[in-house]
């Protein structure tokens, strides 16, 4: 076709290599003459899976190409750089060549057209000047012409890269098979029909590996990354696995051999900064961000910076409008052609959008820049509202006895919106007062609690409810300032579920006085039923029984039937603990019988496993595993999870001891329950499980791995601080070593468990461990020791009040 010239020992078609032209480029080993070709990187980190699935497209045996599209500095160019050199070195395979164009998609002053595009790709292709069509038409048909021709011979690549609209590329396009056509674009091109590769930015390890390696190559041996792991990978996060930032920080560090990565990692912290840090000369992550934005049209530009408002992670599209002020129908294509473009994120649930960390700074910046303060407040009060509503509908939902509502038709409905939108939700609590908005924090705090405690957000729980006290407390509004008893209280409750007793009673002491001060009377009941809890898991159990005594009888006759059902099912839990189960099994019965009434199917769970509890210590296995199970109905029909392997635990435990299940399949199913309990995060609910298990052991005839077991829980008492479970672990540590004749090592675990008794002021509970001590002395040879325990055990039986329970106790240890 005439015009050659040889470079290299190869052959270069077309005119010399500029911005804007084609290049034709031989094939290997030739490769060191791709002169128009973008450089590629010795080692491509984090995409191998994506390489690999490149190059076995392209070595198949009909090779139509790809689309790879991704965010703006994703590394798009570099991966389809790497997957042409792996094609080319394909044997026989491409002998063509590439041929590859830059078409300069976001850049307006540099964007090429398709005429001059097809005019550069044909002079690339060898085609004279004064044969290049000048209709862009007859273009497209001489180009498609040529690349047939050449197809025949010698099989090539097309890369067409930065392309921003499929009206870019479709004259471009081979229409010849044999010829596959690899497109990269910000925006996901689905109409180009093409195979689409959405390239994610990298994980924390493949930035950390990147960063060592460009810095490695810059100076070798450069130890900063291997010297400061930790400030290495907080510096990839906060790249946020972005190619292009990380390449950013590595020529920044390159710059300056002696700065610390510690050092660059500070300097990212700053939110407000950290994109005006992230430049180097031509190296800008926002000025990459500003050539997708500047295409936007006014609507989608507007809508892109006000999504940057949502304090959370992601958002509905229907928050979204709420933000512009947009009915949702309007909205949706909108956050569409967002994410088309690569400026917005699909979250895993459809319908929901997020943006890559750096993304949402850029369009923070933009928002401050942009939009008026009094535009941002209106949009942000909107979102806030939004929340509050839709929250107050989902939890409805969640109380007992509700009918379906319009949004939210029922309880799982209500519950599946409250898991998706809840790292919202929290984050909107805490962030509301320096928003504008006082009163949603103080109301979601209240509306998100059954939901927390459900799904054992405890740390949140806490979290959102001190961020609602402050916020009461500074209050201007007298309205806001009022719910600060109430707060209290709600405090109190998830300092007791944190096991943070004494933090706990010293909140619902302060809301009980605010409630005395204010007359609110109710309020009060409900404060002193959550402290005679807080009481009972203290081990108090005397003094929860008075104060649960006081509080049913100051709930008024027209009160809450919910509140006053708690009130008795507290109770029945100290009276269970104090061993007086006829009146414990008697509470939890009137509670049973409120939470039918109001259909509390949750309640009802909860009350069942306690009642099954009382019934399995009475010996009335066939009643208690009755309990059990309906317990376990109705936790799945409330669809608490957590709950629901409680009390498949205490069934499980129940079958094993009456010998209805394997001994095997028992301790198995324990081990699971265990398990979950460690992913729920909740280790005291775990070491109770476990304190089952280790009973199963015994059961399974493997003692010694129930003591194992038992020290593991006393391990998880002392780090919890945590009597009780110390207690429990000691008192049967010392069965099993009696029961093996190590009399004084029974003994020695019966003493401590008898001091943690005295601690806790359980009387009962220390006249049993020291009754006990006194049989394994009486072993030892030890009478004189056995006489003493043996009354200070009857000592103990009196100060409890339970004579009765202290002679059976005593027969059973001569027996």
């Amino acid at each position: 076709m005439g015009n050659r010239n040889s470079i290299n020992g190869g052959t270069f078609f077309g005119p010399a290599a500029q911005a804007e032209q084609a290049i034709f480029l031989p094939p290997a080993p030739q490769l060191r003459a791709l002169g128009g070709l973008p450089a590629r990187s010795p080692v491509l980190i984090g995409r191998d899976a994506e390489l690999a699935d490149l190059v076995e497209q392209l070595e198949g045996p009909d090779p139509a190409g790809r689309l790879i599209t991704g965010l703006p500095g994703a590394g798009k160019t570099e991966l389809a750089v790497h997957a042409v050199h792996r094609a080319l070195a394909l044997p026989g395979r491409y002998p063509g060549g590439v041929l590859f164009l830059d078409l300069f998609g976001y850049d307006e002053d540099r964007r090429v057209d398709p005429h001059r595009a097809l005019g550069s790709l044909l002079r690339a292709l060898g085609v004279p000047d004064g044969q290049v069509p000048a209709e862009t038409g007859e273009r497209t048909v001489l180009y498609r012409t040529v690349l047939g021709a050449y197809a025949r011979e010698q099989p090539l690549l097309v890369l067409l890269d930065n392309a921003g609209s499929r009206a870019q590329v479709d004259p471009l396009r081979p229409n010849t098979s044999g010829i596959p056509l690899l497109v990269t674009s910000r925006h996901t091109l689905s109409d180009l029909g093409l195979p689409v590769l959405d390239l994610p930015v990298l994980a924390a390890d493949d930035g950390v590996a990147l960063l060592a390696q460009g810095l490695d190559r810059l100076h070798p041996g450069d130890r900063r990354v291997a010297d400061q792991p930790d400030a290495a990978r907080e510096t990839a996060e906060l790249c946020g696995g972005l190619p292009l930032a990380l390449a950013v920080v590595t020529a920044l560090l390159g710059d300056l051999p002696a700065r610390p990565m510690s050092a660059m990692a500070q300097s990212l912290r700053d939110t407000r900064r950290r994109l005006a840090r992230l430049t180097r000369e031509d190296l800008a992550v926002r000025a990459a961000f500003q050539l997708s934005y500047r295409h936007l049209p006014p609507d989608q530009a507007r809508l892109f910076r006000l999504m940057s408002l949502n304090p959370g992670p992601d958002l509905a599209t229907e928050t979204a409008a709420h933000l512009a002020g947009l009915p949702t129908e309007d909205a949706e294509p909108l956050t569409h052609a967002l994410a088309r473009a690569h400026l917005v994120q699909p979250a895993a649930v459809h319908d929901r959008w997020r943006m890559h960390d750096l993304m949402r700074l850029y369009a923070e910046e933009l928002c401050r820049e942009k939009d008026t303060p009094a535009a941002r407040a209106a949009a942000t009060g909107r979102m806030l509202v939004l929340y509050r509503d839709l929250a107050a509908a989902a939890d409805q939902q969640l109380q007992p006895g509700e009918e379906p509502g319009r949004r939210f038709p029922g309880r799982a409905v209500a519950l599946a919106w409250l898991d998706t939108e809840y790292p919202n939700l929290r984050a909107a609590a805490l962030a509301a007062p320096e928003l504008g908005r006082p009163d949603i924090t103080v109301v979601l705090h209240a509306l998100l609690i059954d939901h927390q405690s459900l799904r054992r957000h405890l740390e949140d729980f806490e979290a959102v409810a001190r961020k609602a006290l402050d916020t009461a407390r500074t209050a201007r509004d007298p309205l806001i300032r009022s719910a600060e008893p109430e707060i209290l209280n709600n405090l109190g409750t998830a300092q007791r579920e944190l096991r943070r007793f004494a933090e706990s009673e010293a909140s619902y002491r302060r809301a009980r006085e605010l409630c005395a001060e204010r007359g609110e009377t109710e309020l009060e009941a409900a404060v002193l039923t959550n402290l005679g809890l807080t009481y009972q898991q203290m081990g108090r159990c005397a003094e929860a029984v008075q104060v649960l005594h006081e509080a049913l009888a100051a709930y008024p006759p027209d009160g809450s039937l919910r509140e006053r059902g708690m009130a008795y099912t507290n109770l029945g839990r100290a009276l269970h603990q104090l061993r007086r189960l006829p009146e414990a099994a008697e509470a939890y019965r009137a509670d049973l019988a409120i939470c039918r009434a109001i259909r509390d199917r949750h309640g009802e769970a909860i009350t069942l496993n306690n009642l099954g509890m009382v019934l399995r210590d009475q010996q009335l296995r066939a009643e208690a595993a009755a309990a059990f199970e309906a317990a376990l109905r109705a936790a799945h029909d409330s669809q608490d999870h957590y709950l629901a392997v409680r009390v498949g635990a205490n069934l499980t435990l129940l079958r094993g001891l009456a010998d209805e299940d394997d001994p095997q399949e028992v301790v198995d199913r324990l081990t699971e329950a265990a398990t979950t309990m460690d992913e729920l995060g909740d280790a005291y609910m775990a070491a109770q499980v476990r304190l089952h298990r280790s009973t199963a052991l015994v059961k399974a005839g493997r003692p010694e791995e129930a003591l194992q077991v038992l020290a593991a829980v006393l391990r998880v008492g002392h780090e919890l601080g945590d009597l009780d479970l110390q207690c429990t672990a000691l008192e049967n540590a010392g069965i099993l070593f009696h029961g093996s004749g190590r009399y004084a090592a029974a003994a020695g675990r019966w003493a401590e468990a008898a001091d943690r008794c005295l601690a806790l002021g359980d009387h009962d509970r220390r006249g049993r461990c020291l009754g006990r001590r006194a049989g394994a002395r009486r072993a030892l040879g030890d009478e004189a020791g056995a006489r003493e325990d043996t009354a200070a055990a009857a000592e103990a039986f009196r100060l409890a009040g339970t004579a009765a329970a202290a002679v059976d106790a005593l027969l059973d240890e001569g027996r």
